[in-house]
């Protein structure tokens, strides 16, 4: 998978709603064309409203059986309108041409932008929870996230700072920086992100030697995570391969996570940098 399509699937994974989006009225039919949106109406029980997602959209096990209306880009116009929906849930990838034409014929669209940090992800689940009258829910849900958040936290107020790689893209090599959820991750576990530049960006295997990170994370986007592995293993004098610190984390959790899984994969990445203490 090269460079343009890995950062497409990252952008896919993770889009969410903006302010906008709160009404007094819970919708009760749903088009999603975000992956993340989708996993989100299921924590908030509220899956049966969703008529329509992406083949994308393939978290809980329950999405993968509802009717697909295309891939984040390309939408099945007739399909969508066959499935008569109070609201279509869309990102930054879906077709503009396609937008205009179901707005023409009548079908709310929601543009939704990028979520970047665990704030976003808070404020957007609880739009989400007024969307389909789950308020209460959305609040609750937040609220036991952010407690366990601070509680992580509060384990590493003695923690030394680890340097952290993380490989998202093969081939070429692709990594991220700051303003990504990958980047939080590492600076909320106590670490630090060898890599400066923000975004998503293309790294060399050189950069990272130089750098001779304490940990390594892959996130298999397209690729084979283990052999990735097997490949960095071959440079014997990496820190993180002496220590025996390199790790595979699921690319749903650590670049398009969920407040539930926000806060899981935080005690992970916790447990990665820091094996001596137990979150």
């Amino acid at each position: 998978m090269n460079i343009k399509h890995s950062i497409l699937l990252i952008l896919a994974l993770s889009f969410f709603f903006p302010a906008a989006l709160a009404q007094t009225k819970p919708v009760e039919r749903i088009i999603s064309l975000g992956p993340v949106i989708t996993e989100d109406l299921f924590l908030l029980s509220s899956g049966d409203k969703l008529v329509g997602c992406t083949t994308f959209c393939q978290r809980p096990e329950a999405a993968k059986h509802k009717e697909k209306v295309g891939s984040v880009q390309e939408i099945n116009l007739e399909k969508v309108v066959s499935l008569k929906p109070d609201v279509v849930l869309a990102t930054e990838l879906t077709d503009p041409r396609a937008k205009e034409k179901l707005r023409a014929l009548g079908i709310r669209v929601v543009d939704i932008p990028n979520a970047k940090n665990f704030n976003d992800i808070c404020s957007v689940f609880l739009k989400l929870g007024q969307l389909v009258g789950q308020e209460p829910l959305a609040r609750a849900i937040i609220a036991q996230t952010k407690k366990k958040v601070d509680e992580l936290k509060g384990k590493l107020k003695n923690a030394e700072k680890t340097k952290v790689f993380v490989q998202v893209g093969s081939d070429p090599l692709v990594t991220v920086g700051g303003d990504t959820f990958a980047n939080d991750f590492i600076e909320l576990a106590g670490g630090v992100n060898i890599v400066t530049q923000k975004g998503y960006l293309q790294y060399s295997r050189e950069q990272v030697l130089a750098s001779d990170p304490d940990v390594m994370i892959i996130s298999s986007m397209g690729f084979d995570g283990q052999k990735e592995v097997q490949n960095w293993e071959e440079f014997k004098t990496l820190r993180a391969i002496t220590r025996h610190r390199i790790f595979i984390i699921d690319q749903y959790l650590l670049c398009a996570p969920t407040p539930v899984s926000f806060a899981e994969t935080l005690k992970t990445v916790i447990q990665d940098l820091h094996p001596e203490i137990r979150p």
